[in-house]
C-alpha cells in the first residue's frame, strides 16, 4: 500500500491575469500611480490617486483589459505589485477588482470593493472614486470589540441564570415540610 504525502494546504503560485507584464505595470505607475490601457480615463484615475495620497492613502490604480479567467487573478496581481510598491493597490478589470494593502485590513478592503464592482469598463473612474471614498470612511464595526461584548453578555447571562436557579433552590429547600 502506497501513501501519498501531498498536502492540500500547499500555497498555490500567484497567477496573474493573461497577457500581464508586471515590469511594464511597475514602470507605468512611476509617473502618476496609474497603469491603464489606452482609452481609459488615465487623467481621471490619476486625479483620484493623487487625492487619495493627499488624504494619507498610498494608492496605486491598475486597469486591465477584459475580465481574467477568475477574479482571484486580480488580487494576485495587486499583491505582486504591493510587495514591490507597498501601500494600497487596486486592480480593475471590466467587472471585477482585486486589492492589496499594507495599510487597511482585508475586511475594510472588501467592504470598499463591494460598491466598486460590476460597473463595467466605461465606469472605471467612478468605481475608483467609490472605492477610495469607502476607504476613507472609518471601519464601522470593530469585530474584536463586538466579539468581546457578545462574550461579556453571554457570561453575564450564564451568571444571572446561576443566581436565579440558586435562589429558587434555596426557596424550595426552606419550604419543604419536615416530617
Amino acid at each position: 500500500m502506497t501513501v501519498s504525502r501531498t498536502s492540500v494546504f500547499t500555497p498555490m503560485k500567484a497567477e496573474l491575469p493573461p497577457n500581464t507584464d508586471l515590469n511594464a505595470i511597475i514602470a507605468d505607475l512611476v509617473d502618476d500611480h496609474v497603469s491603464a490601457p489606452v482609452g481609459r480615463d488615465q487623467d481621471g484615475l490619476a486625479a483620484i490617486a493623487a487625492t487619495a495620497r493627499e488624504h494619507g492613502i498610498n494608492l496605486d490604480i491598475i486597469v486591465v483589459q477584459g475580465n481574467p479567467g477568475i477574479e482571484a487573478n486580480l488580487r494576485d496581481l495587486a499583491t505582486e505589485v504591493g510587495k514591490i510598491e507597498g501601500g494600497t493597490v487596486v486592480v480593475f478589470s471590466d467587472d471585477w477588482l482585486g486589492t492589496y494593502s499594507d495599510q487597511f485590513t482585508r475586511g475594510h478592503l472588501e467592504w470598499a470593493e463591494d460598491r466598486a464592482k460590476y460597473h463595467g469598463p466605461e465606469q472605471t473612474t467612478g468605481s475608483a472614486q467609490v472605492f477610495v471614498d469607502r476607504l476613507e470612511q472609518p471601519e464601522t464595526v470593530s469585530w474584536t470589540v463586538l466579539t468581546l461584548v457578545m462574550l461579556a453578555l453571554l457570561i453575564a447571562s450564564i451568571g444571572g441564570l446561576y443566581v436565579v436557579k440558586s435562589r429558587r433552590a434555596d426557596r424550595s429547600d426552606s419550604h419543604t415540610p419536615v416530617a
